[in-house]
Formats: structure tokens, sequence, C-alpha cells
């Protein structure tokens, strides 16, 4: 695994008298950033500047002389619209809709250079200077991303976003952590190298139906649902659109916080219930798809998908980290097409959406069942190949509903299940927050 990167929100104590400062530089640093995306984006159908040096060369003078906010503010800001302007140049070479970019979030972007971390508190800079801010920490934050990460000098603090919550008018840092490297504490994707077995848990992440299947045979979470409530914030939004009046533009702004707020509070419960499966199972890895390009290779996957499977799989990176568990993604070629009893690999395996039947053994379960259970085979390979101890390797196997599979092909069922071969494989399905 790479470099071990949590982002933990934290309630700022804002003095009274600082408040509209910060609010006025957030307005500026959103201006930079739009102003740096409207110059960036002129030409889409022949040339977009996707140089952080060029858009620095070209317009730093003017923002810095323009707005009130510091060399580094700035910077961020026209920084922050070429990233952005990047990733929809790429869109546009795939032949995705898209179009310029443009930031009307409450947030600012700062380093350490724009900002002095501490364990208790902060100190931001802004248009009228810095302001001192205090960290809203529990009485009792173990156990808690808090205590985990942003109290814990095992952690750095790297380049963080201050947001806003409009509806309780607070201010949150969402801070980003990075572990420290020691030589006791040396970073490994097998961190579980030395326990008895490795189990492994696959999620297999969906557009529609259910949100996640595990190899377990969980159906967790309610992707129709996720789609439906969006598409009604989305013709609720455009109804005010129209109006155009500005209390229709606050009422915009508040829905576009609720509905993230609602999105983050299921994906925290599928996660959570992930994590259930993985401890009941006593796994020690948990198998994701590589999320890469996953708008291109999965049919009907949207941006939002996109968005709500990345932050999916970091609720679950970080939630199992504390118990334990690795998280790992890997390669999903095929395992929509793979039969997970017999190997076989054919297009015409996946008889339909939901359906899965094998060509050469006739073996029939749901198909994202089936993914699941490759995906965490997958996983599976990649340990056993590259683990080493004292004793020749630790066990490796599969989670699945009725047992556990070896590599080898050895299955051992449940105490309380029969042979997964007798079983209908077709889970019941369990909706997270139902």
């Amino acid at each position: 695994m790479g470099e071990v990167i949590r982002t933990v929100a934290v309630k700022l104590e804002i003095p009274d008298q600082r408040r509209t400062d910060l609010h006025r530089t957030k307005d500026q640093f959103l201006h930079c950033a739009n102003t740096t995306a409207a110059w960036a984006w002129r030409y889409p159908e022949d040339y977009c500047v996707t140089s952080k040096q060029k858009a620095e060369k070209a317009l730093y003078e003017r923002l810095r002389d323009g707005t009130e906010l510091t060399a580094n503010l700035v910077q961020k800001g026209i920084r922050r619209a070429i990233e952005a302007t990047k990733s929809g140049v790429a869109r546009l070479k795939n032949g995705d809709n898209t179009s310029q970019p443009h930031f009307d979030a409450w947030s600012v972007v700062y380093d350490k250079r724009a900002a002095t971390f501490h364990r208790d508190h902060v100190s931001l800079s802004t248009i009228n200077g810095r302001v001192e801010c205090d960290y809203v920490i529990p009485d009792d934050p173990e156990g808690t991303p808090i205590g985990e990460y942003l109290l814990n000098e095992d952690y750095e603090f790297r380049t963080s976003t201050l947001q806003y919550d409009r509806p309780t008018e607070s201010f949150y840092l969402h801070a980003r952590m990075r572990r420290v490297e020691t030589e006791e504490q040396p970073r490994s994707m097998s961190s579980p190298s030395d326990a008895e077995h490795r189990t492994v848990l696959g999620v297999d992440l969906n557009v529609d139906g259910s949100l996640a299947v595990t190899s377990t045979g969980a159906f967790i979470g309610n992707a129709d649902e996720m789609n439906h409530r969006r598409r009604e914030f989305e013709q609720t939004r455009g109804s005010m659109q129209q109006t155009g009046t500005r209390s229709a533009h606050l009422s915009i702004q508040s829905m576009k916080d609720r509905e993230h707020r609602w999105m983050q509070d299921q994906l925290h419960r599928v996660s959570n219930r992930i994590l259930e499966e993985a401890r009941d199972h006593n796994c020690t890895h948990i198998a994701f798809e590589n999320l890469t390009d996953i708008r291109n290779r999965m049919p009907g996957a949207k941006r939002f998908h996109a968005w709500a499977f990345r932050r999916l799989f970091q609720y679950a990176e970080y939630k199992a980290e504390m118990a334990g568990i690795s998280v790992v993604q890997v390669n999903p070629a095929y395992t929509s097409q793979r039969c997970s009893s017999c190997g076989c690999t054919r297009e015409i395996n996946r008889r339909s959406k939901h359906q899965f039947v094998c060509g050469e053994c006739e073996y029939e379960l749901n198909a994202d069942y089936n993914a699941s259970k490759n995906i965490a085979r997958k996983l599976l390979k990649r340990l056993h190949s590259g683990q080493m101890s004292s004793s020749g390797g630790a066990p490796c196997q599969c989670a699945l509903k009725s047992g556990t599979l070896s590599l080898n092909g050895e299955y051992t069922a449940s105490v309380d299940s029969t042979a997964e071969g007798e079983s209908t494989d077709k889970p019941t399905t369990s909706v997270a927050g139902h």
C-alpha cells in the first residue's frame, strides 16, 4: 500500500468578530478559482490550459492585486482550478460530456504556509490577518477519528480544507493526516502477515440494486433509493433555479448541504455493515475493485456514482484500519464473467444484469455475488504469492456465505451452514439502515 492518509473533520471555535473574515476569504478564494477556470477553459474544442506554471504566470499578479488574499491562497485558488481543468480535459478525451469547472461550494484550501496546525488549534490566514481557532474535541476522543489521527503524534498535518455548514453555521477543518514513517512501523500491503490465518472479504459495488454485495452473501445498501433521492433533489433544484430569486438561491445551497449530509450518512451505514461482515467472519483483509476509470468500466456509472464509490471506499478504509483490517483494491477485469466455482470465463456467463449461469459447469447464482467472490479470490492470490514467514506462510482463504475457500480449492463449511454447493446462492437482501 502507499502512504497512509486520513481525513478528519473537526469543528472549530471561531471568534464571533472573525467569522466575517473567513467568509470574505472564501469569496475571494473562489473568485481566484473561477477566474482561472474561465481563463483555462477558453477554447475547449481546441486547447485548454492545464499547466499550473502558465496559469500562475498569466493570472497571479492580477489576482494578487485584485484581492486581499495572501500569496499562498491565491496560488492555491489557481491550482485548484487547473486540477479541475485537467480532469475535464481527460473526460473530453474519453468522449464524456463536461463543461467549464465552476466553484460555488464553501471551501478554502490551506497548506502549512497559509495555516499553522497544532493538536488543539489551528491558525488560519484570512483577508484580515491570522485567526486562531480552537478544535472542538470530544471529552473521550479515544476510538474516534479525532483521537486516532488528529491527536496522534504518529500522524502529521498535510494540506487541509476549511468548510462551512450553513444549517448549523459551523466551521469545520477537514484535516488531512499522513502517517509518519518509522523503522518500528513500516508500511506494508500485507500488514496482518503474522496472523495465523488470512481471510479475505470481497466487495462488489453496483449502480443499481444493492450498493455493495460481499462474498459472504450480504446485500448491503440500496443504490436504487440513492439514485431516486438524488433525482428528486435535482428536480427540486431545477424548479428553484427557474425562479432566479435570492431566496431560491439560498434554498438551493441549503438543499445541496442537506443532500450531501444524507448521502454521507447512507455511505457511512454501508461501510459499517461491510466492516461488520468482515469482523463476523474474522477477516484480515477486505478487497474492493479498483475504482480508477470506474465510469468507463461500469455501464450506467455517472460522476455521482464514482464519487459515492470512492467515498465509500475511504470510509471503509479508515474504519477497517482502526479494527486492524487491511483494505485493498484489486483489478476488476473479468470478475463479472468468471465463474467463481469452476473458473470458466466467458462473456455469455453473465446472462443478465443480476443473473450468472456458467456455460461450463452450469453453476447459477446472483451475478453481483459471483463477482464479489472473484474479487476476493484476486486478492487471495496476491497475498498467497507474496507472503513469507518462518512457518512457510499463513493459510489464505476467502470468506464465503457458508464457509471458507482456500486458494487450492479446499472448501470448509461453517458449523451452522450447509456446503455452498447445496445452498440457493440467493442471499437474503439486507439494506443498511432498514
